[in-house]
């Protein structure tokens, strides 16, 4: 960013600057402030802008990621990559080096080095990277095997955008040289849209074509929304062919991807945007979900500050997952239902299913608590099978107290949407949600946001008119459906299913973003993560168990708690209306209205200052801003009931619109005023 600030912003700077905290300077209190930003202390990835004639792009060398691919304001490519991922599908994360970068006007070429190692895996490639002035970018990929082991995928990968390509017409070539015409997916497709592929190509702005071709292997496409990542993505090798398959050491790989992009004369070339712009979607008026959080699996008794805490947010439920085999499972349901919020029960039955749900209804018939709808689960099958839901229904309506008895999956939405269950014994449909399938990063993490919603609406056309629950969201996933045995945790290293961006303001961030894109799918409910501990909204008084790798504030919240309960105050009849971004990667937001009370909620996901012109905003003259950011965070995660009493600072303007400088990974709390 330039140090030149114009004058119509200084003011605002400073006044940004007053409440949070400038780029560089180090927060005071306990934690770093990139642990407060984004939960470590690993820097973020560099980012290379680079140009190839018509075409922008970045490439991130820690990653050896090429992103974002535009023509112009048009994406014309989300993403390429190599990967390397096991006999579980998990990717083995790449150890980039020697990177050499040489520009010459609007061409480019880079060279690097990867190791990829993992247990018995030891691999290593070469990359080759050209952008030329005529619109032509080529990635090429060189890889030997250095040790013998087992993979599901070697190479690479080409995402192609949602926004700009779903139901869109393309061509798709074979090997053997033969054309078609096809379309992508409105609707996520359950199965690959295109297989046995050398080549596709498709409009990418009027009069632009754009064509990808790809060497060293057979290519197909996949709907990656069925995972919640924004993109169809064409990868190598076909599903169709065996897999785990033996790499002998020595084996070698050569690949490339050619991005080619035709456009008429007065070509545009890169992006001429300069700030971030929100505007109102006009004429939408939608729903809030119902909002609950989740009872971990070690989860015990509140204490009397965290019962306080969790029903302070104005939950709609508290999520309890109940193993019905299990001796403990009265006591689990007996600990949940004292927090006094109503249940989200999900009940996991085996072959043994009659007399568990005698059982468990039982238990419900002594403690009756308040339900506010059963999820019905058999720990042998995908989806709920029908017989499972009429069993359900005879033993627990009677102590349910009408609550909605529906189910789905456990999994994710594409095991919802490949095995479509009998919607018409189910009075709620669920599946869950976490942005870490595929891939990692921030960016991509804040990519996946948009397929949240795609999920719900491709749910929706299945469903019915079946409420969806989207139960839980997390970061990252609780568990590998394809695993070939149980997950072993190192000493000293996280579980998988831990994420440190779960306590900082990068968490929050991309909470807000989750809420939003639910909203304006028409998600019925929302489990978001754990009350307490290291996946969840609140730390224990004990602590952190690795406070070295997971830097949460014993006894404290996290950030995200606020994000919550800012949405929690509104109440459960709150009318929402997402915010149209000019970059949604960058920032979101939520106006929400309750009576005659107004709010609006930002969320910056970038280490980056942003000025945001919000126009039409429909609060009045007056507002008063509360911001939780870098400065805000360590008062808002120690002291979050004084946190939550601070109105924010007054501001009046004389026009509709008015313009804020947005902290990095800040989230923006904005009321109507008074004055």
């Amino acid at each position: 960013m330039s140090n030149h600030v114009d004058p119509s912003r200084r003011q605002i700077l400073r006044g940004a600057l007053a409440l949070g905290l400038a780029p560089g300077a180090q927060s005071a209190g306990a934690l770093p402030e990139s642990v407060l930003f984004y939960g470590t202390t690993a820097p973020l990835p560099t980012q290379i802008a680079l140009t190839a004639g018509p075409l922008s792009l970045t490439f991130e060398p820690e990653l050896a990621f090429i992103r974002h691919i535009r023509f112009g304001e048009r994406e014309v490519l989300r993403g390429i990559y190599a990967a390397v991922r096991d006999r579980s599908w998990l990717t083995v994360a790449p150890r980039v080096s020697s990177v050499v970068t040489r520009t010459a006007g609007d061409s480019f070429e880079l060279t690097f080095d990867v190791d990829c190692k993992q247990d018995d895996i030891d691999y290593f490639w070469k990359g080759r990277v050209t952008g030329s002035a005529a619109g032509v970018l080529r990635f090429e990929f060189d890889g030997v095997a250095k040790s013998s082991f087992l993979r599901n995928r070697i190479g690479f990968c080409v995402l192609h955008p949602i926004a700009e390509c779903a139901g869109k017409p393309c061509s798709i070539e074979t090997p053997d040289g033969k054309k078609h015409e096809g379309r992508f997916p409105d609707l996520i497709s359950p199965n690959q849209p295109f297989q046995n592929m050398r080549a596709i190509s498709h409009e990418a702005a009027p009069g632009v074509r754009a064509e990808v071709r790809f060497e060293g292997d057979i290519f197909e496409m996949e709907d990656q929304r069925n995972w919640t990542d924004a993109s169809y993505k064409t990868y190598c090798t076909p599903l169709a062919l065996p897999y785990p398959a033996p790499v002998e050491k020595g084996a070698r790989v050569k690949q490339a991807v050619t991005l080619s992009v035709a456009a008429p004369g007065g070509q545009s070339r890169g992006r001429t945007q300069t700030r971030t712009e929100i505007t109102l979607e006009a004429g939408t008026r939608i729903n809030l979900p119902k909002i609950g959080v989740g009872w971990g699996a070690d989860q015990g008794a509140l204490s009397r500050i965290e019962t306080a805490r969790l029903r302070a947010l104005g939950l709609s439920h508290l999520r309890v997952d109940l193993d019905s085999a299990s001796p403990d499972m009265p006591q689990r349901l007996e600990q949940a239902a004292a927090a006094g919020l109503p249940l989200e029960i999900a009940v996991f039955l085996t072959d043994q299913a009659e007399r568990e749900l005698g059982g468990l209804a039982a238990a419900c018939a002594r403690l009756r608590p308040r339900v506010a709808r059963w999820l019905i689960f058999h720990k042998g099958d995908i989806t709920t099978g029908p017989e499972r839901l009429r069993l359900a229904r005879v033993k627990l309506a009677p102590v349910s107290g009408g609550a909605p008895i529906g189910g789905g999956t456990n999994q994710y939405f594409t095991e919802l949407n490949r095995n479509r269950p009998a919607i018409d014994v189910m009075d709620t449909v669920s599946f869950s949600v976490n942005p870490q399938v595929h891939a990692f990063d921030n960016v991509s993490l804040v990519e996946a946001l948009a397929g949240q919603a795609y999920a719900v609406q491709s749910a929706k056309s299945f469903c019915g008119s079946s409420p969806i629950a989207v139960s839980p969201v997390t970061l990252r996933p609780r568990f590998n459906p394809q695993a070939s045995g149980p997950e072993m945790t190192k000493p000293g290293t996280l579980p998988s299913r831990i994420d440190p961006r779960q306590m900082s303001l990068f968490g929050a961030a991309w909470t807000l973003g989750s809420i939003r894109h639910l909203a304006e799918s028409g998600a019925g409910s929302a489990t978001y993560y754990e009350a307490t501990g290291w996946g969840g909204l609140m730390e224990r008084a004990s602590g952190s168990p690795l406070p070295e790798l997971f830097r949460s504030l014993p006894g404290g919240v996290v950030p995200l708690y606020h994000v919550l309960a800012d949405v929690g105050e509104m109440g459960a009849a709150a009318e929402a209306r997402p915010l149209l971004s000019s970059d949604p990667l960058i920032v979101e937001g939520l106006l929400l209205r309750s009576g005659s009370r107004a709010r609006m909620l930002l969320a910056n996901f970038g280490p980056g200052i942003r000025y945001v012109r919000v126009q039409k905003a429909e609060l009045g003259r007056a507002v008063r801003i509360r911001s939780l950011n870098g400065r805000t965070a360590l008062r808002a995660m120690q002291s979050p009931e004084d946190f939550r009493k601070d109105a924010g600072s007054l501001r009046t303007f004389s026009e509709p619109g008015f313009e804020i400088a947005l902290l990095p990974f800040e989230v923006a709390r904005i009321d109507a005023a008074k004055v």
